[in-house]
């Protein structure tokens, strides 16, 4: 398991374009539905501005101070790609698919921190702040996010429709067209908000999506 990361984030670290790739070479093609299990490196879509999740080693102006996470207008960049993870002190293993309800995580893949929030306002709306949190030992409930698959489908698939809400705050990981203007110019707030909205939508897109482990 460990040298399939590796060799992930080696192919990542070249700058070689999984979104450019074939479909194969993403494990299926678009058309398909696709399993999402633990262990796979995605970008998850905006569903109403199509921006990607994304996160870079720049830390907020303001509230924690932590590394920022915002959403990102091109589809070909490596700083929008997140390692689909268990939630702290569980059984699940690489390659379980994920149901409907399920605590999970979501690890950047260049800096290794986790996607996290707390009670500190964002910078624009002064909404939950979204961050980018500890490391690959450093862990904790702020990087807990539920899994809610919009529809009838219990597991998660490439392309549905999800909503993630965070566990320590109740806020649903949530973006919008307020843009940031100097820094990270062009590219909008990813904030949490504690209702419901058809601006907290995310769909799984382009990545590379592992097969599902079969159980013995």
């Amino acid at each position: 398991m460990a040298m399939g990361f590796f060799a992930l984030s080696v192919f990542l670290y070249l700058g070689l374009s999984l979104d450019h790739s074939s479909p194969s070479s993403a494990s299926a093609a678009s058309s398909e539905a696709v399993e999402i299990t633990y262990g796979t490196a995605l970008k998850l879509m905006h569903e109403k501005t199509k921006f990607r999740l994304h996160s870079h080693d720049v830390p907020y102006g303001s509230g924690s101070g932590q590394q920022s996470v915002t959403g990102f207008p091109n589809v070909d960049d490596a700083n929008s790609y997140w390692i689909v993870r268990p939630m702290l002190e569980t059984l699940a293993k690489q390659g379980d698919t994920i149901e409907s309800g399920t605590i999970i995580r979501l690890q950047h893949m260049k800096t290794r921190k986790w996607l996290h929030s707390h009670l500190h306002a964002s910078p624009i709306s002064g909404n939950l702040e979204v961050s980018c949190f500890g490391g690959e030992h450093e862990s904790d409930t702020g990087d807990h996010w539920r899994l809610m698959i919009e529809g009838s489908e219990k597991t998660w698939k490439q392309h549905q429709r999800i909503r993630l809400q965070h566990i320590d705050t109740g806020g649903y990981l949530h973006s919008h067209n307020k843009k940031y203007q100097r820094i990270a110019g062009g590219q909008q707030e990813v904030c949490g908000v504690r209702e419901k909205r058809a601006d907290n939508v995310w769909l799984a897109a382009e990545g590379v999506y592992l097969p599902v482990t079969k159980s013995k």
